[in-house]
């Protein structure tokens, strides 16, 4: 009964902060894809110069949305589009999936297709205007070097600047401050995220317990394919789903904090240093 009523609350309320962060601002939005073209030239390069683009993948993630991956950078995106002055592009939903593309609902695009994909997007972004490209990477696998690789690639073709997050990496103290140990693919640390965002994606009743939990084999000792289970625990015992809201509201918080002080203390020194 209560979760239900957490569930309404939230359809009720989440449009309305999801859609209200822009109120006063000096654009009508922050969505490249929602934005008028006449809107987007009156702004783009001239006050904005920074575009935010969410990048991921569609995988299992144990009692959470397929499309995790992408939910929360996206999520991230609008959180700290407007006090990083950033647009931000439509997520990129499609990635390169790896060991678990044999589960229901994953989906797997290889890397000769998905890194020449990757360049134009980032080199339509040039063209448009932007001369800072934060791409926020919520996936991790090979697509993390490609994403590195590409970024590096356009910034010396294109003599623009870019910077990629991993977000769940770049936020590993944070996951130990908040919750105590270590997290996973699909732990405690990303289903509370996903739970922060939207707790109508968080299945708790799916949950049995660490049976459905693999922990990462030590680099060279064993690897399966398809991977056994689709929660992935960085260290063994630790990082098994809990379902505090609390816990999750105050993570969200510290990891976007975090993420757009990067972005601003990245772009600053840019700036210093007249690059």
């Amino acid at each position: 009964m209560i979760k239900n009523i957490i569930r309404v609350f939230f359809v009720l309320v989440f449009p309305v902060l999801g859609f209200s962060q822009n109120a006063n601002d000096f654009v009508s939005t922050r969505e490249m894809e929602r934005i008028n073209w006449m809107d987007f030239k009156a702004v783009v390069p001239s006050k904005i110069t920074t575009v935010i683009l969410p990048t991921g993948t569609l995988e299992p993630h144990g009692v959470i949305n397929n499309g995790a991956d992408n939910t929360a950078p996206f999520a991230i995106a609008k959180t700290i589009a407007r006090q990083t002055n950033a647009m931000i592009a439509p997520t990129l939903p499609y990635g390169i999936t790896g060991s678990l593309e044999a589960y229901p609902g994953a989906f797997q695009i290889t890397e000769a297709a998905y890194r020449p994909f990757v360049k134009q997007i980032l080199e339509g972004l040039v063209k448009n205007g932007f001369r800072s490209i934060i791409i926020l990477n919520g996936h991790g696998g090979g697509q993390t070097a490609v994403l590195t690789s590409v970024a590096a690639e356009v910034a010396v073709e294109k003599h623009v600047r870019t910077l990629v997050i991993n977000w769940w990496s770049f936020a590993s103290d944070e996951t130990k401050e908040v919750f105590g140990e270590d997290g996973g693919h699909a732990g405690w640390n990303e289903t509370a995220f996903i739970q922060a965002i939207d707790p109508t994606l968080v299945h708790p009743e799916k949950y049995t317990g660490p049976e459905m939990t693999t922990a990462n084999p030590a680099a060279g000792t064993w690897t399966a394919v398809p991977s056994p289970s689709s929660i992935l625990l960085y260290q063994k015992g630790q990082g098994f789903p809990k379902f505090d809201q609390a816990k999750a509201d105050l993570y969200y918080k510290k990891v976007t904090d975090k993420v757009a002080n990067l972005i601003k203390d990245t772009i600053r020194k840019w700036d210093m240093a007249g690059l």
